[in-house]
């Protein structure tokens, strides 16, 4: 099983109410050896509209972490980590929230498309379903172009989770050209992508991205991948781990990655 979840949120995000020990000592208990919280800071989120800031209170949330971690250093390594909303005019204030403290690790994600939260049934409609998806996942391309803090790229194919037929039209080869340049941005940067198992708990029957977009990544040479649940409540820390480790050798991996200091450790699957 994989002992490491890279991709969590607590109280600190706008859209959990989960108290951060909750988080820490539920991950104790399922038997994880490294935690990484990556709480929520998307900056430039439309507030007024969807009545949530996504703004992280960076300064009480990294001291409140150092405190824990050596709480529970003898338990478990927590480990402090940021996901960054990205759109490509922040790159200014993306960098100077990345390199304000010494995180260990930074997710980068795509939620908006022209401030329209992808969540939302608004953003599909009057456009047909292939249409809406290459539009959001065009803005991986954009994004990674424009930003270059961030450590992985998280949950590259988000947007069929709230698709009007989530994944169940997908075909990798209606968006094959815009996930190669995507992708060959990513690596040439030095950058990773994420296994991220909230598909399957939102029934998309296989964690993101999808097995034919994590093919292509290894195909043009990518090597780094995270492993996170994205979970926003206790019950789902480190949920469907253990299927991880064979839908990741099926695309041809042997190993995954934590980070520490923002630079990734390879682990054997």
């Amino acid at each position: 099983m994989i002992k490491a979840d890279f991709h969590l949120h607590s109280e600190f995000s706008s859209d959990s109410e989960t108290p951060v020990e909750a988080v820490i000592e539920t991950a104790i208990d399922k038997g994880l050896d490294i935690l990484c919280l990556t709480d929520h800071h998307d900056i430039d989120f439309p507030a007024d509209k969807y009545k949530l800031t996504f703004i992280l209170d960076i300064d009480s949330y990294y001291k409140r972490l150092c405190d824990l971690k050596e709480r529970y250093k003898d338990k478990i390594d927590l480990r402090i980590g940021v996901e960054l909303g990205l759109m490509p005019h922040l790159a200014t204030e993306v960098h100077e929230a990345a390199t304000k403290y010494p995180f260990d690790f930074l997710i980068g994600s795509s939620h908006l498309v022209d401030y329209v939260d992808i969540y939302y049934p608004e953003y599909y409609e009057g456009r047909t379903e292939v249409e809406a998806y290459r539009e959001y996942f065009q803005t991986i391309v954009d994004n990674a172009r424009n930003i270059k803090d961030y450590d992985v790229y998280g949950h590259l194919d988000y947007v069929t989770r709230y698709g009007p037929t989530q994944n169940k039209n997908f075909r990798f080869e209606d968006y094959e050209d815009i996930f190669r340049e995507a992708l060959k941005i990513i690596i040439d940067d030095g950058k990773g992508i994420e296994i991220n198992t909230a598909g399957l708990k939102k029934g998309l029957g296989y964690p993101h991205p999808h097995i034919d977009i994590l093919k292509c990544y290894k195909e043009l040479g990518g090597e780094i991948i995270t492993v996170g649940s994205d979970a926003h409540v206790t019950e789902n820390i480190a949920y469907g781990f253990d299927m991880v480790p064979d839908y990741l050798k099926a695309a041809g991996f042997e190993y995954y990655c934590v980070y520490k200091d923002r630079k990734p450790e390879f682990v054997k699957l």
